[in-house]
């Protein structure tokens, strides 16, 4: 191998000196420093000079000054080959009232989505790496970008609140109230932080009180937000209890629970049904009020409601069925997830609420020989929220079941949580 010995090598004409040739290798030994004390082009990002101020389409290893003092810009990126990268900066501090877009080159991606990226923080810089097909271009580093290098609109949320439901009363006990059942749809801006409490079910009773133990309040709450609170259902009677949906009336022909307590617009729940000496009430699910018991028969658990919020219709928040003396006939749960009252003498137990539901519990029966029984639990409630899924930010507590329906992500909270916009 030859050997060249200079210390400067300059061109023999024109100011252009080229090392090797297309396809060779040129290696720089372990140790040797390289020092530039001029302008380096193609090692890295090639800052260009032309300031941008309309729209443009990029080019891999180049770095641009966007400049949208006038009118906002669009940049469109190349198609990318892994490692390219392009940097952008706001050069006149105006991205804030004119915004920079960036668009993907075809079915390209940027962080893994085929959307339009924008721009929209004074002084803002960012790098775009290319990774892949799966991913496209993603951003390693960016300044002033708060949570999100991307600024993101606010955008509209749908919400489910359903309150725990309550259990039902003991000797010919009503049924339990479902918990309230509440709708909403709000707009939140990025960076909002949704917390969520998901509230439990009554505790079954095995003797005679009162009435049943009512559910716990479920609810929403965040900056900018309108609280959304849905009530705990009524526990069933003896006299039963107001509620999100009131508890069924029970033994001594006690009258129902009032529905929709404290008052909502539109309304939350339904009232409990009215009891005999021998059968009890139902107690009032979130679609329909509980039915009135009738000799033999004790009064069924009032319907709950429908909603398609996780992509699918699903009934929730039924009331439980009121509870028979020996002889007579329990009522049935109502759809969505009440339980059924019992008899005792032969008949079935009390069944609780289904679990996140909402749904009352069932009315325990009386036995003159036991004296005893156990009424059913109400269900513990839950809270759904339905985000674009090109707006969700993935950032939750508390384990939500996360699914996507359409152009939806769907997160189920069976417990308490948060959700960060």
């Amino acid at each position: 191998m030859s050997k060249i010995e200079v210390d400067t090598i300059a061109p023999q004409s024109g100011t252009t000196v080229t090392l090797g040739e297309s396809g060779d290798t040129v290696n720089i030994p372990s140790g040797v420093t390289l020092t530039n004390s001029g302008t380096a082009t193609g090692f890295g990002i090639s800052w260009q000079s032309d300031i941008k101020t309309s729209a443009f389409t990029a080019v891999a290893g180049e770095g641009y000054f966007c400049n949208t003092t006038s009118s906002a810009i669009t940049v469109t990126l190349p198609s990318g080959n892994i490692g390219d990268t392009i940097e952008l900066v706001d050069y006149a501090g105006t991205f804030l009232t004119n915004n920079l877009t960036i668009t993907p080159d075809g079915s390209e991606k940027i962080e893994g989505s085929t959307d339009n990226k924008l721009l929209a923080t004074s002084k803002q810089g960012l790098q775009l790496v290319y990774s892949g097909a799966s991913f496209g271009w993603v951003v390693p580093t960016a300044s002033r970008e708060g949570t999100n290098p991307f600024y993101v609109a606010p955008y509209d949320i749908d919400f489910l609140v359903i309150a725990g439901g309550a259990s039902g009363g003991q000797t010919i006990g009503g049924g339990g109230g479902a918990g309230g059942y509440r709708e909403s749809t709000q707009t939140v801006n990025e960076g909002t932080v949704i917390t969520v409490t998901v509230g439990d079910g009554g505790a079954a009773i095995t003797s005679p009180t009162p009435a049943g133990n009512s559910g716990s309040n479920s609810s929403i709450s965040g900056s900018g937000l309108t609280t959304i609170t849905s009530a705990g259902g009524g526990g069933g009677g003896a006299a039963g209890v107001n509620g999100g949906s009131g508890g069924g009336g029970g033994f001594n022909a006690e009258s129902g629970g009032s529905g929709n307590t404290p008052a909502t617009t539109p309304s939350q729940g339904n009232d409990g049904g009215s009891a005999t000496f021998n059968v009890g009430g139902g107690g009032g699910g979130a679609g329909g009020v509980g039915t009135n018991a009738s000799d033999p028969n004790a009064g069924n658990g009032g319907a709950g409601s429908a909603s398609s919020i996780t992509g699918s219709s699903v009934t929730r928040a039924g009331g439980g069925g009121g509870g028979a003396r020996t002889g007579y006939n329990a009522g049935s749960g109502g759809t969505g997830g009440g339980g059924a009252g019992s008899t005792l003498g032969g008949g079935s137990p009390a069944t609780s609420g289904t679990a996140n539901t909402g749904g009352g519990g069932g009315g325990a029966g009386y036995d003159p020989s036991t004296l005893s029984g156990t009424s059913g639990a109400g269900g513990k409630g839950v809270v759904i929220l339905s985000v674009p899924t090109a707006s969700y930010s993935g950032t939750t507590t508390g384990s939500p079941t996360v699914t996507t329906s359409g152009s939806n992500t769907i997160m189920q909270f069976n417990g308490s949580g948060s959700y960060t916009a």
